[in-house]
């Protein structure tokens, strides 16, 4: 972005103001910059900030709806690197509002565009945001207690995020970072890609291997690696 457009300017106080904790300037100065915009560019810009400071779900929504709008009336490179994160942003809001299925669907769309983002910590932070917003929007794979269940019924197998979710949560209260320091990045911003998996398996073989883990926590990462080889299976079955 331009740090001598106007518009971006007053964005930038905004944050700072945000930084500070002075949320009521920092909204004033994000709606300061939406009343200034002189084309859609600006737009897209300030209403990305305008709805951080929204106080209802719905009226988030279509903030970013608006952003989202603006971006692709731009449509150019100067938004290219945007859409990972105004696309989570969508997701986040529909998230908000119970609205599962449409949220995960713009977690998937923003992932598809994750490889926009410029390199460094901002493009980490929203690689993870987006593997979580995948996470939390994905139709459960327990049933469970559900009416449907009867008796006789073959269970669902647990999927690999609630296995390594479990084994995560164990190995978080022992604060055994060694195991935590190989797992959590590929966990944490795996986007279900074959790259991002194979880097999930890596780790988890490499900690397997290790051995640091107690009879239990190993088994239950043995058990992890397991059902993620039997869901690479089945999405291999299924494309072919």
């Amino acid at each position: 972005m331009d740090p001598e457009n106007h518009v971006v300017r007053l964005c930038v106080r905004g944050m700072g103001a945000e930084a500070r904790g002075e949320e009521d300037e920092a909204r004033r100065l994000f709606l300061q910059a939406w009343d200034e915009v002189t084309d859609d560019y600006e737009a897209c810009i300030a209403a990305h900030y305008v709805a951080r400071h929204q106080t209802t779900p719905q009226d988030t929504l279509r903030w970013n709806r608006e952003c989202l709008d603006r971006a692709d009336r731009v449509g150019d490179e100067r938004v290219r690197g945007f859409y990972a994160s105004l696309y989570a942003n969508m997701g986040r809001a529909h998230r908000e509002l119970g609205e599962m299925t449409a949220a995960h669907a713009y977690f998937m769309r923003a992932a598809e565009r994750v490889r926009d983002i410029p390199e460094g910590e901002y493009g980490v932070w929203n690689r993870f945001a987006i593997a979580e917003g995948l996470r939390e929007t994905a139709a459960p794979s327990v049933v469970g207690d559900a009416p449907e269940c009867r008796e006789g019924t073959e269970p669902v197998r647990a999927s690999p995020t609630e296995l390594l979710s479990g084994l995560l949560t164990k190995l978080c209260e022992r604060n055994e970072l060694k195991a935590l320091g190989l797992i959590l990045p590929a966990f944490l911003g795996d986007l279900g890609t074959e790259e991002d998996r194979v880097r999930l398996r890596s780790a988890l073989h490499m900690v397997h291997a290790a051995r640091w883990l107690p009879a239990e926590e190993q088994a239950a990462l043995e058990a992890a690696i397991t059902a993620l080889a039997e869901t690479e299976a089945d999405r291999a079955s299924v494309a072919g």
